[in-house]
């Protein structure tokens, strides 16, 4: 009896030996993984980055003037002026339904009393 203890003792121990380093090197890939990720995410915001800084180069308004005025005959732009701006007051904005928003205050009201 005492020899059936011993080889199961030893069996369990070899199977939790394998179970760990089976999960060691899986660990140490997902780790692989998440630092090869890290390093394509600082790639992608170092690229990012660039192409902000040369949209913002390339929006310059002098610059975009000097397009204009170089391409007037083709595109007919004007430089913009203030009176070409509306008011705030001359936007039609969709009719508000109040109905609908009573209905959504006494639902929420009934909610927080319950």
């Amino acid at each position: 009896m005492r020899s059936l203890l011993y080889v199961m003792t030893a069996l369990s121990v070899i199977a939790l030996a394998f179970w760990a380093y089976r999960e060691n090197y899986a660990t140490q890939q997902a780790l692989g993984e998440v630092e090869e990720l890290r390093v394509e995410i600082s790639q992608a915001r170092d690229r990012l980055a660039i192409l902000k800084a040369e949209w913002a180069y390339l929006n310059r308004p002098d610059r975009l003037l000097d397009l204009a005025d170089l391409n007037f005959d083709r595109l007919q732009l004007l430089p913009l002026q203030a009176d070409q701006f509306g008011m705030v007051e001359q936007v039609s904005y969709p009719p508000v339904n109040i109905d609908i928003i009573n209905d959504v205050v006494e639902v929420s009201n009934q909610e927080a009393e319950q």
